[in-house]
């Protein structure tokens, strides 16, 4: 078996333009029948939250949150065969927390079990020093050079999953068209079991999805000319190749 020296810049995957974003607030409060409850006694003399020091290293900086969304959207946006359905992707605060929940477990394997019925979900990690978060999140779309994409043509009348590398559906996840809302969190974890070997410390990205994609006999997205098969919801909008959300509600917030 290959020795893998651990203080290496190792990194691991497991199943699951200027620089803007756009987020949606608490959108999968309503949808799991979640809720953030805070004692008083966690409460700072400001009336916010009080953070414990070893928690506030679970929290994605904007910059990070903007350099996973700009990713991710930039992926759904070029993929070949060109998605006739494929949807603009938002950050989503409540996933963001469930994520974040769960990399506080440091617990190298999915869940919790009862949100992976609703939620899909792409997780990373890796030792030593590195520079970008995107180094954790590219592993994902890497996969595309195992990935092909099955054809209307193939489909008859279930798609096969046809990966010819070790995993796919860290890819598909990323591009599966109605998957539109992510939300992720980092978390340093000391002693973390990963396969079998103790990592001394590890730094551990969780993403979770929302509505839920990598459905058993089912494409990722159709094929077809951009935005011609796009949603009802959207009006007609198009960007880049992605059917893009009309600006009506106050739950969504532009940064730059």
């Amino acid at each position: 078996m290959k020795t893998i020296n651990f203080f290496t810049d190792l990194f691991l995957v497991f199943v699951a333009s200027d620089a803007s974003a756009w987020i949606i607030r608490n959108a999968t409060e309503t949808l799991i029948g979640t809720n953030l409850t805070i004692n008083k006694s966690e409460m700072g003399d400001d009336g916010l939250p009080s953070i414990p020091k070893s928690r506030r290293k679970r929290y994605i900086s904007q910059d990070d949150m903007i350099a996973i969304l700009d990713y991710h959207n930039k992926v759904r946006a070029n993929v070949f065969p060109p998605a006739a359905n494929m949807e603009y992707m938002l950050w989503d605060e409540g996933l963001a927390r469930s994520a974040e929940a769960w990399a506080a477990t440091c617990i190298w394997e999915h869940g919790p079990p009862y949100l992976l019925r609703y939620l899909g979900q792409n997780l990373s990690v890796r030792t030593g020093y590195y520079r970008s978060i995107l180094q954790l999140v590219k592993p994902w779309y890497d996969e595309v050079r195992d990935y092909a994409f099955p054809y209307p043509r193939d489909c008859n009348p279930r798609c096969p999953m046809r990966c010819y590398g070790p995993m796919c559906t860290h890819y598909t996840q990323m591009v599966w068209a109605s998957s539109n809302r992510v939300g992720c969190a980092i978390q340093t974890c000391y002693n973390m079991v990963v396969w079998g070997a103790v990592w001394r410390e590890a730094t551990y990205l969780v993403c979770n999805y929302s509505p839920k994609g990598n459905w058993i006999g089912e494409a990722p997205y159709r094929v077809g000319v951009p935005c011609s098969t796009c949603p009802p919801s959207y009006g007609g909008s198009c960007s880049n190749n992605m059917c893009f959300p009309v600006i009506n509600s106050n739950f969504m917030y532009w940064f730059k």
